[in-house]
């Protein structure tokens, strides 16, 4: 059995591809194949839509805080088919929804895709991991390369027209206090807030 939705704390996860444009070089993904007790999180295929609903609805989706569009991979390789479980969540409960991304679906979709959010996501929780292009690109290594950073701000900003809250975050021991004081303006000029989170 794939492991399609997956608790951590009082959230429900939902876990739809192993495909992502970066090899982040802090990802949980490198060395191990779960998280949070999970089972293992690698999937041997991509779960329909169907399967994601009824995987949510298994796992009784309601009684949880919030449903977390976040997996082995990166969500947003599957935007289209994660918007359509966001509206069977918005058209059964009101159980609030967030994507944890890397920030570059509209490379990832060749077009711009924050306005696509709006009225199904609550929160958008975005990874930022460094404060400069280059440093971005040698942590996150993503194949889209060295445009990677500012797309991802461009993705950041637009979410903050469409998303009711919108989340920065840097890993606290990948970043220095300065950096981190550097991170703090980058999301007060777009509009973010910012997180700096424990390394998991």
């Amino acid at each position: 059995m794939m492991t399609i939705t997956y608790p951590v704390k009082s959230g429900l996860y939902v876990n739809m591809t192993n495909r992502c444009p970066c090899a982040c070089t802090f990802c949980l993904r490198q060395n191990s194949d779960s998280v949070y007790g999970s089972d293992p999180l690698w999937l041997d295929r991509e779960p329909t839509v169907k399967e994601v609903c009824e995987s949510l609805v298994s796992a009784d989706y309601k009684k949880y805080s919030e449903i977390v569009f976040c997996g082995f991979g990166e969500p947003t390789e599957r935007l289209n088919d994660l918007l359509e479980v966001a509206k069977f969540i918005k058209e059964n409960s009101n159980v609030p929804i967030r994507i944890n991304t890397n920030g570059l679906s509209d490379l990832i979709n060749g077009e711009k895709t924050a306005r696509k959010l709006e009225g199904l996501i609550d929160t958008v929780s975005i990874s930022l991991n460094a404060t400069n292009k280059e440093d971005y690109l040698e942590v996150v290594q993503s194949k889209f390369g060295i445009e990677s950073f500012e797309k991802m701000l461009e993705f950041t900003r637009d979410c903050v027209k469409f998303v009711p809250n919108v989340v920065m975050t840097v890993v606290d021991t990948v970043t220095s206090k300065e950096e981190q004081e550097k991170a703090l303006k980058i999301c007060e000029d777009l509009g973010a807030t910012l997180r700096i989170r424990p390394l998991e």
